[in-house]
């Protein structure tokens, strides 16, 4: 491994190979790690290895001929992706002189020869909430081994939030002096042109009353159960709009509307365009995110960037990015999330500083601040003694 830890330019490769067309929160962070880097330091080299799914969006984003491209033929599903990722890539990284080779989404090799490793661990969530992550336990038992297992042998580990942190260190017994917290930026208020509020209240069954929005994965950990039994607390015309890839927990959530008697109010739509959920995001009344446990929990910032007064869980990683800019609920209880929702649409002022402190909030999550953060644990992992 170099030993170099000066000032000089680096050359760091980025393992994007897991990145697909519906990456979520987690992919975000390939879309704007890479231009950040290379804003900070001017020099840095950059080499970014994907697989075959790898969105013609970021092959084509305004950086992408800043940087030095490596394709691999392998899907983010299949084994051959796993053999690419810890074998394939570390014996590339060497063969190209990369200083630091950087996996950006929980799981990376185990090692590089002459080349320091870093690993994001977003969270541990395939450990700490089992079956309501998936129901799979073979599929739990495998990430937790290629995640843990990475991290315990990288030179240094990001955590996002402090709260992941914790857990990295007690749950995941990771040695806390190797691990450096450096939060994702606020994404930008407007990435796309939003679709047209009256198309999309039209087009998604919408309607013309006012609604509150989820934007989650469809997991029993991420609580839209809770969300429709507060709605069931509140009077119409309000309505529920809960976006993302259907799963299995989807029948759950539909079969408590209709036990409650609200299933004409919750809307339970498919994965959604960037311009929809632009538009979803201009249009709801409040934003509801009532997740049991997140190690970030990136929609918060981008309801706030936008404007968009949010409820969000009390304790934990999202009530650490919240801040005092949101209105914190008990996730277990659906009385505290409906009496948070009546709060908002009952009082235009409350809503109204919710949205002023939301974008104040979301300003100090820069993903310059996140590039700074992320070069500094490059060099601390070239600094580490072997």
């Amino acid at each position: 491994m170099s030993s170099r830890s000066d000032r000089r330019p680096l050359h760091v490769g980025l393992d994007l190979i897991f990145l697909g067309g519906r990456a979520g929160g987690v992919g975000r962070h390939a879309y704007e790690l890479p231009p950040a880097l290379l804003a900070e330091e001017p020099g840095l080299a950059l080499t970014c290895f994907v697989g075959s799914a790898a969105p013609e969006a970021l092959l084509k984003s305004s950086w992408a001929a800043d940087v030095r491209w490596v394709h691999f033929p392998v899907a983010a599903t299949s084994r051959l992706h796993l053999l690419a990722q810890l074998a394939a890539m570390p014996a590339l990284a060497a063969a190209r002189g990369i200083d630091v080779l950087h996996s950006l989404a929980n799981t990376g090799p185990w090692w590089s020869p002459r080349v320091a490793r870093v690993l994001t661990l977003h969270d541990l969530l395939f450990v700490t909430q089992g079956a309501d992550w998936n129901p799979d336990a073979r599929a739990r038992r495998v990430t937790a081994a290629l995640a843990l297992g990475a991290a315990r042998r990288a030179d240094r580990v990001i955590a996002v939030s402090e709260y992941a942190a914790r857990q990295l260190a007690e749950i995941g017994e990771i040695d806390r002096g190797r691990i450096d917290v450096v939060p994702g930026g606020a994404p930008e208020s407007s990435r796309v042109a939003p679709s047209a509020e009256s198309d999309i209240r039209t087009r998604l069954g919408i309607g013309a009353a006012p609604f509150a929005l989820c934007v989650a994965q469809k997991r029993r950990y991420k609580n839209q159960a809770a969300l429709v039994r507060a709605l069931a607390e509140l009077p119409p015309p309000l309505s529920l709009v809960l976006p993302g890839e259907r799963t299995p927990y989807e029948d759950e959530v539909r079969a408590e509307a209709s036990r409650l008697g609200v299933e004409d109010r919750v809307r339970l739509i498919d994965w959604v365009s960037e311009a929809d959920l632009e538009a979803l995001y201009a249009a709801a009344s409040c934003v509801a995110l009532p997740s049991l446990e997140e190690g970030f929990g990136l929609p918060v910032l981008e309801a706030m960037v936008r404007g968009v007064p949010v409820i969000c869980s009390g304790g934990g990683a999202m009530a650490e990015v919240a801040g005092d800019a949101a209105l914190l609920v008990d996730p277990r209880d659906h009385r505290s999330i409906a009496g948070a929702v009546e709060r908002i649409l009952g009082d235009p002022t409350l809503a109204a500083d919710l949205a002023r402190l939301g974008r104040e909030r979301a300003a100090a999550f820069t993903w310059r601040r996140a590039a700074q953060g992320t070069l500094a644990v490059y060099r601390r992992a070239l600094a580490r003694p072997q």
